[in-house]
């Protein structure tokens, strides 16, 4: 079923009045038509695009409630002050920082169809009562944000994004709307997959970030890797994320920068929340002027003027590198992307990518302990009746739910299918799929070497690697500065 005219013209005043867009974005209106046609539909739209604009046009023009999964509560708020700032409707969050009080409110809102938007984590689905009541609100539009979270080829992967297509199938199929700023060819097909997408429509805008110069320092040995990253800060304008690979690496580099004169703090998943808070916050509100950060820190943090990403330590991925290097830039001003390759942190990606193994006895013992747990229970419970790690077991639950043997639960909860049948043969076929998972993990690394190694235009690399192409000159990198000033007449 097509858009109407009319229809049509009630989005352009949302999009104008609303909004205040002079004109969609690319990506924005397919995307959006898409939704109102009743389409399931993955949005890969870049950082900046307007990605949420996408749902909130769609919410306001689809009758009845428009759900959100969003991965994290400072992710939430700031939708929530988006919707709120341009009057879209009324909108509410449940997350595990709310007191019962106001869960309670927000889930009476809904029920009483008095809420246009809902905010809340995977982790929500825990509870049986929100899917109950979610049920009961008969939610017209399902988002998922951040949909790369669901990906195990992805750099952000998140096992409670896993139980969504069991979400989405018990609140009775909604149109859904999974949203994400990166997605390579293989992640756009696990994505449509697991979140169980019917026939759906695939919206894929240019990946190019033309102004963000692309570069790469081929370095080896720390001294070396930290006297090239003070040469490069000289000449940078700031502020700027410094990406590094380790919790001891982000203290040590901040500590450097600080003995330099620079204004840095560093930033990891081994700080106290309040930690994380103040020093996100210091970087945020121009008290700090460099951030030194594990891969912790960057997803929904929404700093348009950030005018480097160094890369101090490789990533595991090029999905991981496009992602964290769109940091930079979102205000559209010129930006700088520099990669610090070294050998030999490549060689440490690859001995770190080769562990975590899953043996068939692992495979058995979960099998196991299902048979003798006498109900459902979740992933944390599985791991510790089984005496296994909990990475372990959801990576056994993961290849055993694709072989049809368990089945996952709207709630996360896990259980043995009743018609699982050749149970040996299916526990040999995880192995083999979790072995292959970890070989294709491990070749994700390559591509990695040839971006930093090559010397094509390192935008073509980049862009090839998420099946795009670039149609027009190099707006910069390194070795087309290089080509284009050694091809010039001698004076």
């Amino acid at each position: 079923m097509g858009v109407s005219q009319r229809d049509w013209q009630a989005v352009r005043a949302i999009v104008h009045d609303k909004l205040q867009f002079e004109a969609f974005r690319p990506g924005q209106q397919e995307a959006l038509r898409a939704v109102l046609e009743g389409k399931d539909t993955l949005a890969v739209l870049p950082t900046g695009s307007g990605k949420s604009a996408v749902y909130q046009i769609a919410g306001m023009m689809i009758p009845g409630p428009t759900v959100i999964v969003s991965p994290l509560i400072a992710l939430q708020r700031d939708q929530q002050e988006a919707i709120e700032r341009n009057e879209l409707g009324e909108v509410a969050i449940v997350n595990s920082l709310q007191r019962a009080a106001e869960r309670e409110q927000a889930l009476n809102d809904l029920a009483a169809e008095d809420l246009e938007f809902l905010l809340l984590a995977p982790e929500q689905f825990n509870n049986p009562e929100t899917l109950e009541r979610l049920k009961a609100a008969k939610p017209s539009l399902f988002v998922v944000d951040e949909a790369h979270c669901i990906s195990e080829w992805g750099h952000s992967f998140r096992p409670d994004y896993l139980r969504l297509g069991a979400v989405i199938d018990a609140l009775g199929h909604p149109r859904t709307l999974a949203l994400t700023a990166t997605a390579s060819p293989e992640v756009r097909r696990e994505i449509c997959e697991r979140l169980h997408l019917r026939s759906p429509t695939v919206v894929v805008t240019g990946f190019d970030r033309p102004n963000i110069h692309l570069s790469v320092r081929c370095v080896t040995g720390e001294r070396l890797k930290q006297q090239v990253l003070l040469e490069l800060l000289e000449g940078a304008a700031l502020p700027g994320i410094v990406y590094v690979a380790t919790r001891k690496h982000a203290e040590v580099v901040a500590q450097t920068l600080v003995g330099a004169g620079r204004r840095a703090v560093a930033y990891h998943a081994g700080l106290k929340r309040d930690d994380r808070n103040a020093r996100q916050s210091a970087f945020m509100n121009g008290e700090a002027d460099i951030i030194v950060a594990t891969s912790a820190f960057g997803m929904g943090v929404d700093k348009a003027d950030v005018r480097f990403v160094f890369h101090y330590d490789v990533s595991d991925s090029l999905d991981s590198y496009y992602q964290e290097i769109g940091r930079a830039g979102r205000d559209g001003e010129p930006a700088q992307a520099t990669l610090l390759f070294s050998d030999r942190d490549l060689n440490l990606k690859r001995f770190f990518a080769a562990g975590g193994r899953l043996s068939a006895e692992e495979i058995e013992q979960v099998i196991r302990t299902l048979g003798r747990l006498r109900q459902a229970g979740t992933a944390r419970e599985l791991a510790r009746e089984a005496g296994l790690s909990l990475t372990k077991t959801n990576s056994a639950i993961a290849r055993l739910e694709d072989e049809g043997v368990i089945v996952r639960s709207a709630d996360g909860a896990v259980s043995l299918s009743t018609l699982a049948r050749n149970l040996a043969a299916r526990v040999v076929h995880a192995v083999a799929a979790h072995h292959d998972l970890r070989e294709a993990q491990r070749a994700r690394i390559e591509p990695i070497q040839r971006f930093a190694r090559t010397r094509e235009c390192r935008r073509a690399v980049l862009l090839e690697y998420f099946g795009d192409r670039l149609d027009a000159p190099c707006s910069g990198c390194d070795n087309c500065d290089l080509e284009r000033r050694t091809s010039q007449p001698a004076a």
